[in-house]
């Protein structure tokens, strides 16, 4: 498409270099942001209406006027624990685009007023991290990071943080407790972040997307931004495609375009023979659509009025080979082993489902395990202190009430297959109230 902001160079030769990504246009949007005020930078963030891409979808602009003024430490955080399933968008953009997310965080901190930095990146982006540190020292050499940046007075220091590889600190308060040196357990909120975050200190956390963003947004104007995509979903996003098609990667689409089109438009669809079972629009955490559902318009709103939810922007697609069990036992026995186990919905919920789960496997289920199972997902739902047991719930509920039927049948078969093991291994017993042979 025409108007891909992020991906548009991507693959240029050497663009995770300074000098290529300056020859790109590359930091002109930071020196136009350091001529304007921190409140106009601001308000043009505002008024692109600019939605958080890591999966909570909340506006960005705003989040960042939640920070109060003052002289008082406040910090913002890069949030690049890239860790659910089925999304690698930021891994690309790190990897070959290291400086726009640079860029990114330098603007952002300029409008909140933020003098020191973290990104935080999973542990298991090594080659990312690496890319990352050269990057950010070019860019200290540059005068884009450190003391009175571009001569603006402006100071801003960045901090690359790896990660250790737990799933939990992609929530943005485990984060915070694992950059502090904690295990990383998710806080009880509020105290929310922009008023009680890192080191007790105002923060702004956002991902790697979301920052790569805010260059494009000073270059064309909030207003311009504004105008892509559709009125409550504004501009392009980066769509990681996985799972059942032929053509799996990113896609930099305007929001609003029907799902089908990038699903069958730019992934290929699914393998020549095969039908679209069902789908994760936004992540394994994304309540599952049907192949009803693939007319229904990529946006924050859409998804949410169709029962499911954006998300990450990952989707993941799977066809008529993969029996929903498989794929309902693999995303709870990942959520199960992820969680920190610190409240208890979630560490029993998601214990408990994996336990009923095996015994729709092993034959000893009965149609009341799907009743039950569904009631755990929904005394999970909202009752955890982050949304690590809800992301197992609503996936798992939505492939019960779509897909009972075959979850029945998957129950039955089990239990059939046990009598068969059962009566083959029987030796034969007499029947002693029988007659003898030959008797009257």
């Amino acid at each position: 498409m025409s108007d891909t902001l992020l991906l548009r160079d991507i693959d240029e030769p050497g663009l995770r270099t300074l000098a290529v990504y300056e020859q790109r246009g590359g930091y002109s949007a930071l020196r136009r942001a350091l001529a304007a005020s921190p409140q106009e930078v601001l308000s043009e963030l505002e008024a692109s209406g600019l939605r958080g891409r890591g999966g909570a979808g909340f506006q960005m602009g705003k989040k960042a006027s939640f920070l109060p003024h003052g002289s008082m430490e406040k910090y913002l955080v890069c949030n690049a624990d890239e860790s659910e399933p089925g999304t690698f968008k930021d891994r690309e953009l790190m990897q070959k685009s290291p400086h726009m997310l640079i860029e990114g965080m330098v603007i952002a901190a300029y409008a909140a007023e933020v003098h020191s930095s973290f990104i935080y990146i999973r542990g298991e982006y090594v080659l990312q991290a690496d890319v990352l540190e050269v990057a950010l020292a070019e860019a200290r050499e540059a005068g884009y990071l450190g003391e009175d940046i571009l001569g603006s007075g402006h100071s801003l220091s960045v901090v690359l943080h790896r990660g250790a590889g737990a799933y939990i600190c992609g929530e943005e308060t485990g984060l915070l407790d694992s950059l502090e040196g904690k295990r990383g357990n998710p806080r009880l909120k509020p105290p929310f972040p922009a008023n009680q975050g890192l080191y007790q200190g105002p923060t702004l956390i956002n991902n790697v997307e979301t920052l790569a963003t805010v260059p494009a947004i000073m270059q064309m104007g909030g207003a311009e931004f504004a105008k892509l995509g559709v009125e409550t979903s504004t501009g392009t996003k980066v769509v990681s495609v996985s799972g059942h098609v032929q053509r799996p990667g990113n896609y930099e689409i305007e929001l609003g375009i029907p799902s089908r089109e990038i699903i069958y438009g730019l992934a290929g669809g699914p393998p020549q023979g095969h039908a679209i079972k069902c789908w994760f629009p936004g992540g394994s955490s994304a309540p599952v659509l049907t192949a009803e559902d693939l007319d229904v318009p990529y946006d924050f709103e859409s998804m949410a009025k169709a029962g499911s939810m954006l998300g990450s922007g990952a989707i993941i697609v799977v066809d008529d080979s993969t029996p929903i069990l498989t794929v309902a036992m693999k995303l709870a026995r990942f959520y199960e082993h992820e969680s920190c186990g610190k409240c208890t919905p979630c560490r029993e919920g998601t214990n408990w489902t994996v336990k009923m789960l095996e015994r729709i496997e092993s034959g000893e289920a009965t149609p009341m395990d799907l009743d039950i199972m569904a009631s755990v997902c929904e005394h999970i739902i909202g009752n955890c202190l982050c949304v690590l047991g809800d992301a197992m719930a609503m996936p798992i509920g939505s492939m019960i009430e779509k897909f009972r039927s075959e979850f029945e049948a998957e129950i039955e078969a089990a239990r059939a297959r046990n009598e068969q093991v059962l009566a083959a291994g029987r030796p034969s017993v007499p029947n002693v109230l029988a007659p003898p042979p030959g008797a009257g």
